[in-house]
């Protein structure tokens, strides 16, 4: 019954560690999506990282990644930035593999 628990609380302890490290990875693709529609609308270096910490607070609003993507493209849209829709959605997609990355190499 021993190695039955320790293998239970092995797997549970997988599970905690894989959702934080989903969590951060979400969060920081966030961070780089607001930067990246920041240079987009022109905005300072500072006001650039005040966005991009906006953008990681939309995530909190729903479940899922409409909430952030509904923030840029109101965002965009509103300073008259030339970036389509389906440019910001590509734009997540590929910084998702980047968060991911950079959570996973700083240990």
């Amino acid at each position: 019954m021993s190695g039955f628990n320790d293998r239970e609380k092995g797997q549970e302890a997988k599970f905690a560690h894989d959702s934080e490290l989903r969590f951060k990875a979400e969060a920081r693709r966030n961070k780089l999506l607001g930067l990246w529609a920041a240079e987009h609308m022109g905005l300072s270096e500072e006001h650039a990282k005040q966005y991009a910490a906006e953008v990681v607070a939309s995530d909190f609003e729903e479940a899922g990644d409409e909430d952030v993507f509904r923030k840029i493209s109101g965002d965009l849209k509103a300073k008259g930035a030339s970036v389509s829709d389906d440019m910001i959605r590509q734009k997540m997609a590929e910084l998702v593999a980047v968060a991911r990355d950079q959570v996973l190499n700083e240990g």
